[in-house]
């Protein structure tokens, strides 16, 4: 019986056994086959594709001849790229030269625009802009021959005649050493009407009256500066003088200055006020300067009264003071100059001046430290009468009134409207008082010193940007298109540079041109939308920053590049610190000017949006043919 229950066991065990490998076999079986049909498939295909290729191939060239082929190039450039920008000998200029006979031009001046309004109080020597539809689309040229002005301080004394060639002020000054043509170049031997032995002999007898030399006085204004020799012999005391004149018939004077390397611009003295802020200067200078102060209620005095500082001097020689010596050479009676000198002496003590001195030539008056005196004596001086309702830091296009600017309040009599000024150089870091008293909203004393150190690092990148700007000399006459609290300016004041710190008036509404006066640095007011009063290649070197940002919907960019090309001498250059947008337009429109430019990273490196465009204008003139017509 158990060998009989084994039998079933051992079969199902051979039977499963049996099974199992069947199955394997009909796998490794399947397995063969498809490969073997795979492979005789792909041999099929390739010798039937060779055939016949070959087979037509060959059917082709036996029935073509050579000749006739034809072969493509292949394409690899990357069509996904903008072109290449063109060279440089192929690049079209986007704006012609001017006319040779616009070499001077001076749009907001134009000699002949000027005669087409009023004479009365020189309103036609005034500021009158061209219209938008007059303004030139082309490039100024600089006449033929020029050349790079004299390196200071040797232009102090020296400018070439071929960058501005008038002689008329060497015969019409000749007696008063005004300016000396000898050879290819003028010489300016530091002569003035009223200083013919020289400017320096003439602010020495100056300091013996006030103190010059001692800080307290810094920032200075000439009012009918001729070719500014006193603005230029004060240097020499660590003082700043902003000249200006008009363009009249005194063919070049600002232009002269301009080309020594001394601080001027093209002003006058009319209907508007002057573009500066109120409590601006230490001192104000008229040497026979022809302005009638005496008249109109006293209006001019009134406009200097608020342009100086507490406590400052108003310095006049010339007609009337001392009279009594001169009256003959001055073609005038005795009577008219004494009349004209008394009505000058009641005006200054109507605004509260009080007369220092009055010694040869020289006539001192100084400013009160404050008006609690002043205010209290309008009983017995009812005109003028004191301005409550005026701005009394707006002056663009602002009209001059017969009223006084008043000084801040004081507690007490012996204090200084204002706060007292630190003396120079000591002034240049200050807190300045318009920021301490905390009348600029949103400028406080640590985004003051904070904004100085940044300038700083700034300026010393700059110069590794622009040799030579880095090049002790080789730059004279600075702008500053947007200039804030100064920073730019105070990085560069141990160099031997001025710079013209202009505010514009749409400057994000906060103004702060008073802040740099109280710096002891000097600038003015600028609407760019319109022409600088200057003239042109005034500047070797411009710098803005975000200045197209900020004037982008409210005027043409071109319009402002222009008027940067004609104050901007040939080989000098300027540095603008915007968005790279704007910056990738402006070096655009910067090229068809021949301007060679680059774009360079932001100083704290290339995740900065916002970068540097530095350029250069290339040397060009007018031909000699059309200079001579």
């Amino acid at each position: 019986m158990a060998a009989m229950a084994c039998i079933p066991r051992r079969l199902s065990q051979i039977t499963l056994f049996n099974t199992k490998n069947l199955t394997l076999y009909h796998i490794t079986l399947v397995v063969i086959l498809c490969t073997t049909f795979y492979l005789i498939g792909i041999w099929q295909h390739s010798v039937g594709t060779t055939f016949s290729s070959s087979s037509a191939a060959a059917a082709f060239l036996s029935s073509v001849p050579c000749s006739s082929l034809k072969t493509t190039q292949l394409d690899f450039l990357p069509h996904h790229l903008p072109p290449d920008p063109p060279s440089e000998t192929t690049r079209a200029a986007q704006f012609p030269p001017c006319d040779p006979s616009f070499s001077e031009y001076t749009p907001c001046e134009d000699v002949q625009r000027s005669l087409k309004f009023d004479r009365d109080m020189l309103i036609y020597r005034e500021r009158h802009c061209p219209e938008k539809d007059e303004l030139l689309k082309c490039r100024i040229p600089a006449p033929y021959g020029y050349k790079v002005p004299f390196r200071w301080p040797q232009g102090r004394e020296f400018a070439w005649f071929a960058n501005v060639p008038h002689k008329e002020l060497t015969v019409e000054k000749k007696n008063q050493n005004w300016i000396k043509v000898e050879g290819d170049r003028f010489r300016f031997p530091g002569g003035g009407t009223m200083f013919p032995h020289g400017a320096d002999a003439y602010i020495d007898d100056i300091d013996k009256l006030i103190s010059l030399r001692d800080g307290s006085i810094r920032t200075a204004i000439d009012t009918g500066c001729g070719v500014a020799s006193w603005g230029a012999y004060l240097l020499s005391r660590n003082i700043l003088a902003m000249s200006f004149a008009p363009r009249d018939t005194h063919e070049a004077q600002v232009q002269f200055a301009l080309e020594r390397g001394v601080q001027a611009m093209i002003g006058v003295m009319a209907s508007i006020r002057l573009p500066y802020p109120s409590r601006a200067f230490d001192m104000a200078h008229c040497s026979r300067c022809l302005i009638p102060w005496g008249q109109y209620d006293g209006l001019y005095l009134i406009e200097v009264d608020r342009v100086l500082r507490p406590g400052s001097y108003w310095i006049l020689s010339g007609p009337p003071i001392n009279w009594q010596k001169h009256w003959k050479g001055w073609n005038r009676t005795t009577d008219d100059l004494k009349s004209e000198q008394s009505r000058i002496e009641t005006v200054a003590k109507s605004l509260c001046w009080k007369k220092l001195v009055q010694k040869d030539d020289l006539a001192i008056w100084q400013k009160p430290t404050n008006h609690v005196h002043c205010k209290a004596n309008r009983k017995v001086f009812k005109r003028p009468p004191i301005c409550y309702t005026q701005n009394p830091d707006m002056a663009w296009y602002t009209k001059l009134e017969t009223c006084l600017t008043p000084l801040p309040r004081v507690s007490n009599i012996k204090e200084t409207a204002g706060e007292q000024l630190a003396k120079w150089p000591e002034r240049l870091n200050a807190i300045p008082p318009r920021i301490s008293s905390g009348s600029l909203p949103g400028i406080t004393e640590t985004v003051f010193v904070e904004n100085s150190e940044l300038w700083k690092k700034r300026v010393e990148y700059y110069k590794t940007i622009d040799h030579q700007l880095a090049e002790t000399g080789r730059y004279r006459n600075l702008l500053d298109m947007n200039a804030y609290l100064g920073g730019f300016a105070a990085a560069l004041v141990d160099d031997p540079v001025w710079v013209m710190n202009i505010v514009p008036v749409e400057a994000d509404q906060i103004n702060t041109l008073g802040v740099v006066y109280e710096r002891g640095l000097i600038g003015a007011y600028q609407n760019w939308c319109e022409a600088m009063s200057t003239y042109p290649r005034t500047y070797d070197f411009i710098h803005g920053d975000a200045i197209f940002s900020l004037y982008k919907d409210r005027c043409e960019m071109e319009d402002i590049v222009l008027e940067m090309d004609r104050i901007l001498r040939p080989e000098s250059s300027v540095i603008i610190r915007d968005d790279v947008d704007v910056l990738m337009k402006l070096k655009n429109m910067m090229d068809g000017m021949q301007w060679d430019g680059r774009i360079v990273d932001h100083e704290d490196g290339p995740h900065e949006r916002t970068k540097i465009l530095f350029a250069v204008k290339q040397y060009w003139v007018a031909s000699p043919l059309s200079q001579n017509q």
